[in-house]
Parts: structure tokens; sequence; C-alpha cells
């Protein structure tokens, strides 16, 4: 590929079972203004014809087992170390980039400044986030009890922004991270599996040097909020964010309770009330509990059985 930028960038791109939606994202890499000098597909294990359509394509692939999203993204992050790249930018593979994306993250990845992120907008709707960004402190923490806990939209975003960013990034969704400051603080923790492993790896990296979303970047993404919620997903969601709050973050009580109801009201909204309810005192509740009673250890770990 041909480069316009200073920076030697490795684009890392998580795949399981998409790839159609892979195909999509691959297109769209190709596009870029500011084309990254290698890219990789990590392959969870899909059995959906994955490998033969990169191969087809002449895509460098690495298949390993189904580690999860943080299995992945440390299998993507060690070969940018290994080979010498400045810079590995991160993305799963049901999302694209703006054709400017790379061209302004690598504009931001200053001196001092360890990720650089793409705002992640909903693809029918460009104006709203598909992960709304949190309303932050003075210690730069999201807040717990405000009028206003989330920005839902590009709009409400750029009325905080200052210098066209802001002290928040969504991994792992266009992020831009420096492999200087990731030789600072570690890889990801695989451990996480499938859920938190992306905010762990925020407040890591804050150690050594500024997060930030570029307001000018964006990824554009399928909106997730109807998305049914598996059993897996909710035990990883509750015990991983448990621990998150207990090392990171203030108030870990009150945020400990907030995180049991939103996941129930989260099923509640996209499995149902009855499944929602089978969580509290019906054949789920055990698998909630553990999530709880591990998470409030500091277990992380791929632990789940149904």
């Amino acid at each position: 590929m041909a480069q316009t930028g200073k920076l030697k960038i490795l684009a890392v791109v998580v795949t399981h079972n998409r790839r159609v939606l892979l195909e999509r994202c691959l297109d769209h890499l190709n596009l870029q203004a500011r084309r990254p000098d290698q890219v990789l597909v990590v392959n969870n294990a899909s059995n959906d014809g994955t490998e033969s359509m990169l191969a087809h394509r002449g895509v460098r692939c690495l298949t390993q087992e189904n580690l999860g999203s943080a299995g992945g993204w440390h299998r993507g992050i060690t070969t940018a170390l290994d080979e010498g790249f400045d810079a590995v930018w991160l993305m799963d593979d049901d999302g694209f980039p703006d054709r400017q994306a790379l061209a302004r993250l690598e504009e931001a990845l200053l001196p001092g400044v360890a990720c650089t992120a793409s705002l992640v907008v909903r693809e029918d709707n460009p104006d709203r986030f598909v992960f709304p960004h949190p309303v932050l402190d003075r210690k730069g923490l999201p807040v717990l009890l405000a009028r206003r806990r989330k920005l839902h939209t590009v709009g409400e975003l750029e009325k905080r922004a200052k210098g066209g960013t802001y002290p928040f990034a969504h991994f792992f969704n266009g992020a831009l991270i420096s492999c200087a400051a990731i030789k600072k603080v570690g890889n990801v923790n695989r451990d996480y599996f499938i859920f938190g492993e992306e905010v762990d790896y925020f407040f890591r990296l804050r150690e050594a040097g500024e997060v930030c979303s570029v307001l000018a970047a964006r990824h554009y993404h399928p909106d997730v909020s109807g998305r049914p919620y598996t059993a897996q997903k909710i035990y990883y969601y509750v015990k991983n964010t448990l621990v998150i709050n207990r090392r990171y973050l203030n108030r870990p009580v009150q945020r400990n309770l907030l995180t049991v109801a939103a996941a129930l009201g989260r099923t509640a909204w996209r499995n149902g009330v009855g499944e929602a309810l089978s969580y509290l005192v019906g054949r789920r509740a055990p698998a909630l509990y553990r999530a709880v009673t591990r998470g409030l250890r500091g277990e992380v770990g791929k632990d789940y059985h149904d």
C-alpha cells in the first residue's frame, strides 16, 4: 500500500463469523486517504468462509482459536510490537472508517498522546453515537449522580469538547494507539475475554499519555441497541464491570448496584421482561450471582458455564 503519513501503522481487524461485514470494512480500509502500511485480520476461528475470502483478496490473516475480542486485540498488538510498527489501528469487523479517519487520527497522535480514537456513530444516523460518551468529572471519571450522565449525539459532545478532542475514547472501533505507549503499560488483558477489556485498557493507557476522541474522525457502525443479549454476554458484562468499578472508579458500591440494574434493564429491553426476571429468581439466577461474587473478588478470566 502507498503511505502518505509519518508513522508506520498496522491496521488490525478482529473477526468472528461476519464475513460480509468484514469485506465491507476491508473495502473502506482500501479507500483511506492515508492508507495503513499493512492490514492484518485476526480470525477468531470463523467457519463462514472468512479464510478463503481473505486468501482470495490477498489480505494477511492470523487464525487462532476463539479467544474472544480481548484475545484478538492481544494478538494484533503483539504483531505490531514484534514487527516494529509505530502505531496500531484497531477495529471490529462490523464497522468501517470514514475515508479521512486515519489521516485525522495520525495528525492528532502527537508526542504525549497515547491514543486517538474516532467517534463511533450509527451508520443509519451519523449524528448519534452507537455507544454514548460519558460526562466526565474534574478527575476525568464518568459522573455517577448527575442530571445528565451520557452524551448521545455528536452535537452534545461538540459543546463539551475543547480543541476538537474529548478526553474519553471507545476502544476498539477505530482507535489508533501508539506502540511507545503500549510498551509502557503492556498489552490488552486477555482474561477479560469478551467484555471490559476496552475500558480496562483505556484507564491503563491514560497512565502513558493523553487518550482522546477526535471529533473530525468518524467510524460508522450498525446500531446495536436492539441486539439480544446472550447469557454469556450478561455474565461477563456484570462480572468484568464490577472488576473495573473497583480498580479504576470512585464510589464502587453505588456503581456496582447501577451495573446490575443496567444489565437487567437492558435484558428486559432486548430479550423481554421474563428473561430479565429469570436472572433474579429463575433458572439463570445462579449465573448472575456467580458473576457478582466473582466480580467483587476481582476475578477475570474465561469461566462462564451455563
